[in-house]
């Protein structure tokens, strides 16, 4: 039984984030066939902030009519929203409609915007109902909800991406002569067929949704035969940090159960007073708004500009190989959890090296430096897979180090994140969609100047 436990807690798990992340390392294929191109990823952004919606009113839920939430339905509806949008998501994603003159990928972002919800609202749900079982079975929980992001780039690696292929084509210049109608030759980027298509991938997702609602279902029905854990459920372990500050309502959220087990009588463990001083302190939230708004709003949407004019292969495994990163620094932090203000401002700042560069490429783009040559392709794939790390790594123990000293630390850490990530997102859509300073181009047509 209790094997069985373990593998329901991780299949549960792995509905966490499983299709936003999936979402993300498909780009590099969606960018070539809908409409909004480059500028794709810079809507993303916004949409998923927006659906933040969902753990502010669950949060709500539990403020003003504590007790009155049913869980189990929420996370029922959840999982079947989720399960429902990822097949939508697969007949429908590349279907258009004309808004304002102009063709939008109306569906798209419809359906994403419920598939962010899901995801988000999973930050403030799943963990309550986890909390039910015994201490042993978070970790297990926890460890699902890092393959969520770590599966779909596996199985984006594994799709392969369609790789760039120069034709000549003709394109009509619509001007009638007495000889008839002139031609214009010129190069044309022609995308040739990845593995496997996105429409199978988003039925991937799909099913990766069923089996987290199949086990969710399970673990509901299972019998209480055992006893529950007195011990902190939540312990001091990186992981339960590890995705909650990705979302960053889930740590305001989760003070509803929280506060209820503290009412109930149920004994927790003592708590170090803070020892930080309020210098301390300022620099520390000071590193939450900034790792937030680099990693969730300023740089995604930028990632198309800076990898693309390398090519559809380097964007691929740029998006891929950094969304497998953070589940990875996670893992590196649960075995050396580095708690020294020093050494994660030093991490920062590297961090921040590997942004600025990506940044960097972006505003150069359609012709950042070293175009068309492999080392370029190389050193931009590294320096975003080190910049999601680095700074993977950092949120993580800021977070570890709020939670140490105190409860309200760590809701004002909730609240930091969410700031920084909704700045950072909120900054560049303009920068991007309404002024227009990031350029976009073509793989084959686009002439760069040497060196």
């Amino acid at each position: 039984m209790s094997l069985l436990i373990h593998m329901l807690a991780c299949s549960f798990g792995l509905g966490s984030w499983v299709a936003i992340n999936g979402l993300w390392v498909e780009l590099p294929l969606i960018v070539n066939v809908l409409p909004e191109g480059w500028e794709l990823p810079s809507y993303l952004t916004v949409i998923i902030q927006l659906a933040n919606l969902g753990p502010l009113l669950v949060t709500l839920m539990h403020k003003l009519c504590p007790g009155r939430l049913n869980e189990r339905a929420v996370i029922y509806a959840v999982l079947s929203i989720g399960v429902v949008s990822c097949f939508l998501l697969a007949f429908f994603w590349d279907q258009t409609t004309v808004v304002a003159g102009m063709r939008r990928s109306t569906a798209f972002f419809i359906i994403t915007f419920c598939l962010a919800l899901v995801d988000c609202t999973s930050s403030v749900t799943f963990m309550p109902f986890m909390m039910q079982l015994p201490a042993k079975y978070i970790t297990t929980y926890f460890i699902g909800e890092g393959l969520s992001g770590f599966i779909p780039g596996l199985v984006a690696l594994a799709q392969g991406v369609g790789m760039a292929k120069c034709v000549n084509g003709t394109l009509s210049s619509g001007n009638l002569t007495a000889e008839g109608q002139d031609d214009i030759y010129a190069v044309q980027t022609v995308y040739l067929p990845p593995n496997f298509s996105a429409q199978v991938f988003f039925f991937f997702l799909a099913g990766m949704m069923c089996i987290s609602l199949a086990a969710f279902c399970a673990l509901n029905r299972l019998p209480r035969t055992f006893n529950l854990s007195t011990e902190n459920l939540v312990p001091d372990t990186v992981p339960s940090v590890c995705s909650g500050l990705d979302n960053p309502a889930a740590e305001t959220g989760s003070q509803g159960p929280r506060g209820q087990s503290e009412e109930s009588g149920q004994v927790r463990p003592l708590r170090a007073k803070p020892s930080r001083s309020v210098k301390q302190l300022a620099f520390i939230y000071s590193l939450v708004v900034w790792v937030n708004g680099s990693t969730n709003g300023l740089l995604p949407s930028v990632q198309t500009y800076s990898c693309m004019p390398y090519g559809n292969l380097a964007y691929h495994l740029s998006a891929a190989l950094a969304s497998m990163a953070n589940p990875v620094a996670c893992i590196i932090a649960m075995f050396y959890p580095k708690r020294s203000l020093v050494l994660l401002g030093l991490l920062c700042l590297l961090g921040t090296g590997f942004g600025s560069y990506n940044m960097a490429m972006a505003a150069m783009s359609p012709c950042p430096l070293l175009t068309h040559s492999a080392l370029g392709e190389a050193i931009i794939v590294l320096s975003w897979v080190f910049f999601t790390g680095t700074l993977s790594y950092v949120k993580v123990m800021v977070g570890v180090i709020l939670r140490d000293e105190s409860h309200s630390a760590l809701v004002w850490c909730g609240a930091a994140a969410q700031m920084g990530s909704l700045v950072g997102s909120v900054t560049m859509f303009p920068l991007i969609n309404v002024y227009n300073l990031f350029e976009s181009g073509d793989f084959c047509s686009t002439k760069c100047p040497l060196g």
